[in-house]
């Protein structure tokens, strides 16, 4: 199959196209799935940039990482030069007391619409992008940015209500308007979870996970019975796959997280209507995030598996073991194991499904142009082929690489041409996007 062949050219900057007012998630007359294909491109086609045309300068050699992923060790590529430009880009846009705002936008999008303080889903977005390269508030060269930023989003939750899904009194964001308006609390527990363990101190740690389960509380006495949280928005399918990942990435680090609620996402991954009504009309968005979370159900389950084996084997009652309080008994383990060998090849199938439409030029353009809603399903899909680091993820993290990296910004960032247009969330997604084979990555013990 010609993977990508013209995957490069398919951000190349278009007309700034409308995407609704954000209100509600309502197919446009632009929507991809039945818009007709777009006209050849140019010749050379213009940088999907928002800064002035330049001339493209001869690449730099990488620069090496300032640290080692522990979640993938001997597998992630050193850090490029445009990752270091990136995270310099966001460590020098910080706000003074902690955190991101959404920054400026591209020229001529909404020029006059006010940019706010800061909030929690870009500065989640922002510091997934520094755990990811080896940052943490203890180590690495951005360590302060990184301590100033989990400070900031842990104050928000801690002054958050006990019962409502918000953890922020930030309303009217860009990225709430656009992705739905809890898209800040399911950020935050995706950071959560990959920031727990890395605080400078044991008192810092043990605010983390306090924090954590506060989230975990508030996400699951929410959900909804169809699998959902949320379906306001332009496109809130996207909400729903950071809610999902970060409940499932919850339960792998061994916080008690209902296994109902995670039924109920299984179930909204593979038969629920928010992949088609609430992706917008954009088919990328709906199926980026069904394959995302069918392979994060499926390395739930395998973690929970293993738990319970070594459970067993040690005679002593692990995080998320199906029997609480006494050893699992052999039946227990292999029931867990073969829900696990079940929910693995749901994966593999639908990760198959996925791969199919990626030689579609069309479906990778998402909405036709770059926006953050792009970058974000580019990591969704990035996070669930490097799960099996075969030869699909190969050729999928090359060509998405080769594609983020042409339209970078002159100073570091990246900008978004529709719906979410600001520097932060862009370039902290952007950055994701390169170090995708720095996702956390659950090594199956189960035969698939």
């Amino acid at each position: 199959m010609r993977l990508f062949t013209k995957l490069v050219p398919t951000l190349a900057l278009l007309a700034p196209l409308g995407c609704g007012s954000g209100t509600q998630s309502t197919p446009t007359t632009t929507q991809v799935a039945t818009a007709p294909a777009p006209p050849a491109p140019p010749a050379e086609p213009p940088i999907a940039a928002a800064d002035p045309p330049k001339e493209e300068a001869k690449p730099e050699p990488p620069a090496p990482e300032p640290a080692p992923v522990p979640s993938a060790p001997g597998t992630a590529k050193e850090l490029g030069k445009s990752v270091q430009r990136g995270l310099k880009w966001l460590a020098t846009h910080e706000a003074t007391g902690g955190g991101w705002g959404q920054g400026d936008d591209a020229p001529n999008v909404r020029t006059n619409e006010p940019k706010g303080g800061a909030n929690v889903a870009d500065t989640s977005v922002a510091l997934l992008a520094f755990l990811r390269a080896g940052h943490t508030p203890a180590a690495g060269e951005h360590k302060l940015a990184v301590e100033r930023g989990l400070g900031f989003v842990l104050s928000e939750i801690e002054a958050s209500d006990g019962d409502s899904l918000y953890v922020s009194a930030v309303r009217g964001t860009r990225v709430q308007a656009k992705i739905g308006q809890y898209v800040d609390t399911f950020a935050a527990l995706m950071v959560l979870t990959e920031a727990k363990g890395k605080m400078k101190s044991p008192t810092e740690n043990a605010r983390l996970d306090a924090a954590m389960k506060k989230v975990v509380r508030k996400i699951e006495k929410n959900q909804k019975d169809n699998g959902s949280w949320d379906e306001k928005g332009w496109a809130p399918v996207l909400s729903q796959a950071l809610a999902a990942k970060g409940m499932n990435r919850a339960a792998q680090a061994g916080a008690p997280v209902s296994k109902k609620v995670l039924e109920r996402i299984e179930q909204q991954a593979k038969n629920g209507q928010m992949r088609s009504t609430g992706s917008a009309g954009v088919t990328l968005y709906g199926e980026a995030t069904s394959a995302a979370n069918v392979r994060d159900d499926a390395s739930t389950k395998a973690v929970n598996a293993y738990k319970m084996k070594e459970a067993a084997k040690h005679a002593a009652p692990q995080p998320m073991a199906q029997s609480p309080g006494k050893t699992p008994t052999a039946a227990e383990v292999n029931a867990a194991e073969a829900e696990a060998s079940d929910a693995m090849k749901a994966a593999v199938a639908r990760e198959r499904e996925l791969v199919a439409k990626l030689s579609d030029q069309r479906f990778v353009a998402g909405f036709g142009n770059n926006g953050g809603e792009e970058y974000l399903s580019y990591l969704l899909i990035s996070e669930t082929l490097v799960q099996s680091r075969g030869a699909e993820w190969e050729r999928w993290d090359a060509a998405i690489g080769k594609l983020v990296e042409r339209v970078q910004n002159e100073d570091g960032s990246w900008v978004g041409h529709h719906c979410i247009t600001g520097r932060t969330f862009n370039t902290a997604a952007a950055l994701l996007v390169l170090m995708g084979d720095r996702t956390p990555v659950v090594h199956n013990t189960i035969a698939k």
